[in-house]
């Protein structure tokens, strides 16, 4: 195993290491287009905890088994959020490609105890008073300003020009951000960089903005508080600095943008390519919504999550797992875990699934009720706005971007008859 960093010294690590243990390369593999099949490879091969290697070749554990993930996210004192315990440490490369991921930040994501309670709980708060049907409102005119700057076209992507854009300029609304103008424009470009950069774009520059333009946003809301999710964050009687304000909003809008834009392109592509769904999609409502479920079972937008740290030595799933490993959450291998599916069947009326995980760090309620709201309009408003919406490709043409970490389309290219309106 070679040092990423190059320096021959590294002492070869101890037999009792992942790396010793034929582990899997995650970084790397091409196998996007169907994950179900590795996941269900590893589980065969190395049962529901496996040994896996991360970019530059770094060791760590994916938990594969819905038991196991549940074990771990609701056992925080064996299993901790607080990067700083990584034993790795030492082998990370300063350009480490997951380093956004698990560099530690003062953000909420990071905290433990009574702390993460603090932080988790004025997030919360902050987010029970967005008013469920004022969102529904305002996802829908969002929904159709977008609509309206392709439908005259007869044909879209749908990706960039609406599942990426509608959830992005939704929870700036909803941060108390100005709904006109270039600076949410801006602001919405350089969230979708930052998270997701393409060829050519700067995510670290892009982040920067991101960061001093929410600081700005903070600020403005001391001077001049409204009925929104910031000024509630800077009123809580937790007495939060603007510092500790500024990284939870940005946890905060990335939690909501790129798993809601994910989640409202899946949905299309299931709804647009399988027959069960073709039937009635038109008329019935009914079907979207077990659409959106199915896809938090079967093509869930976070597919693994780095990640959790070892408190101390522990078992888990017959693996010993060293103080100051790093386990990744495999929540689209639970949510596939053949113990809770024997018959491989998914149950779209059953949301038992891990999408949004679960334990104290899940995503704090009621955020999974709002990206409900976001995707759920956003689907049935395109449905409405263009019922004859068709594929412009073949099916088996849709490919998926080449990531372990989320699943997504690279693109979603439609066609519909040109409307005017």
């Amino acid at each position: 195993m070679s040092d990423p960093a190059g320096s021959p010294s590294t002492p070869t690590p101890p037999p009792g290491c992942p790396a010793h243990q034929s582990a899997v390369q995650l970084a790397g593999l091409e196998y996007q287009q169907t994950p179900s099949q590795l996941y269900r490879t590893m589980r065969r091969e190395h049962g529901a905890v496996a040994p896996v290697l991360l970019d530059n070749d770094i060791p760590a554990w994916l938990v594969l088994g819905y038991p196991e993930v549940s074990y771990v996210t609701s056992h925080d004192e064996l299993f901790a959020r607080d990067s700083r315990r990584w034993n790795q440490w030492d082998h990370i490369p300063p350009d480490w490609p997951l380093l956004p991921y698990v560099g530690y930040q003062p953000s909420v994501l990071f905290t433990e105890g009574t702390e993460h309670q603090r932080r988790a709980g004025v997030i919360t708060k902050a987010l029970e008073g967005v008013d469920q049907f004022e969102l529904a409102r305002e996802c829908e005119l969002i929904a159709s300003q977008l609509i309206s700057s392709f439908s005259g076209s007869g044909q879209a992507e749908l990706m960039s020009l609406y599942a990426h854009a509608l959830p992005a300029r939704a929870v700036l609304w909803m941060c108390g951000m100005p709904q006109d103008g270039t600076d949410t424009e801006s602001l919405v470009d350089d969230l979708r960089i930052s998270l997701d950069a393409g060829e050519g774009d700067d995510p670290v520059a892009a982040y920067m903005r991101v960061g001093e333009r929410i600081a700005q946003l903070v600020k403005e809301k001391r001077e001049r508080p409204g009925p929104d999710v910031t000024s509630r964050m800077v009123q809580h009687p937790a007495g939060l600095s603007d510092e500790e304000i500024v990284q939870d909003l940005i946890s905060v809008i990335a939690a909501a943008q790129q798993p809601t834009a994910n989640w409202i392109c899946n949905t299309l592509r299931l709804l647009l390519t399988d027959e069960r769904f073709a039937l009635d999609v038109s008329g019935g409502r009914v079907s979207v919504g077990d659409a959106l479920n199915e896809v938090l079972w079967l093509d869930t937008p976070t597919q693994n999550f780095i990640g959790r740290w070892a408190v101390r030595d522990t078992q888990l799933g017959g693996r010993l797992i060293r103080e100051g490993d790093c386990l990744v959450l495999g929540l689209a291998a639970a949510n596939t875990d053949p113990q809770i599916w024997p018959e491989s069947h998914v149950g779209a009326e059953n949301s038992a699934h891990l999408s949004f995980s679960n334990g104290e760090h899940r995503c704090p309620y009621p955020a999974p009720l709002l990206a409900d709201v976001m995707a759920r309009t956003a689907v049935e408003t395109l449905l409405e706005r263009l019922p004859d919406l068709v594929l412009a490709v073949e099916p088996e043409e849709l490919t998926w971007r080449p990531s372990i970490w989320m699943r997504g389309l690279t693109s979603l290219p439609v066609q519909f008859t040109p409307s005017m309106h």
